[in-house]
């Protein structure tokens, strides 16, 4: 037997001897149920937590590599195996980086899908609690009540209708507008005739003589009274 073949036998039988008894074992079952118990929430806050602390160690992991790339500057012309060292940790750094970047992605779509879900239980249990509202409310509307009302609501409106149109009829004798607006317009027609008329008509030309020699004061207040009496006459013409 080789020497490794010993010392995975010796591993194994110090590993069975020191296996914890069923009470343990039991208690770590009842941690792991409460641990799978977990509610939504408790969940996606350990994600965004695993989140925070993985960014951390981004930021870490950056510092780390910009440290060991100078080293290896530093020390490129100087002590060649210094640079060399200081590579290789900025590889290994640069690995875990790009494995943190990959656990990150993993982490960050669980917590989406895990939101998703606990969004759409809420969801769906709100709408079963809407569902079982309008249940209720219906069991108390009796059917054959709804088409009887609404028979009512439409008997009635037609009796108001009737009452409406009852109430704007107006009452008296009833007359034709077109043939009152005929009358009006013959009307209308003889007063203007009547006015061209009297346009037609002008006053006499008074026939008074002039006297051939100078008035006397007589004459002069009798030709003054038949003007005044003209210019009444011309006046009233007019008007």
């Amino acid at each position: 037997m080789s020497k490794i073949s010993k010392i995975f036998k010796v591993s194994s039988s110090s590993s069975s001897s020191s296996r914890p008894s069923s009470s343990s074992g039991s208690s770590s079952r009842s941690k792991h149920r409460s641990r799978s118990g977990a509610s939504p929430q408790e969940a996606i806050n350990k994600l965004r937590e695993t989140e925070a602390m993985l960014t951390k160690k981004q930021q870490y992991l950056e510092i780390r590599i910009e440290q060991e790339l100078t080293i290896a500057k530093k020390n490129g012309t100087k002590n060649k195996r210094a640079a060399l060292q200081a590579l290789k940790r900025k590889k290994r750094f640069e690995q875990q980086l790009i494995q943190i970047d990959g656990t990150l992605s993993t982490i960050e779509f669980q917590r989406e899908a895990l939101e998703n879900a606990t969004t759409n239980t809420e969801v769906l249990k709100n709408l079963g609690y809407a569902a079982k509202a309008i249940k209720g409310v219906h069991q108390n509307i009796d059917l054959d009540n709804i088409d009887s009302l609404m028979q009512d609501i439409t008997e009635q409106q037609e009796v108001a209708q009737e009452i409406s149109d009852a109430i704007s009829k107006p009452f008296g004798d009833q007359f034709d507008e077109d043939e009152l607006l005929a009358e009006l317009a013959e009307l209308e027609q003889e007063e203007h005739e009547e006015s061209m008329k009297n346009m037609g008509r002008l006053p006499s030309a008074p026939t008074t003589k002039l006297p051939s020699t100078r008035p006397t004061r007589h004459a002069t207040s009798k030709k003054r009274v038949e003007d005044d009496h003209d210019m009444k006459r011309l006046a009233a013409w007019a008007s």
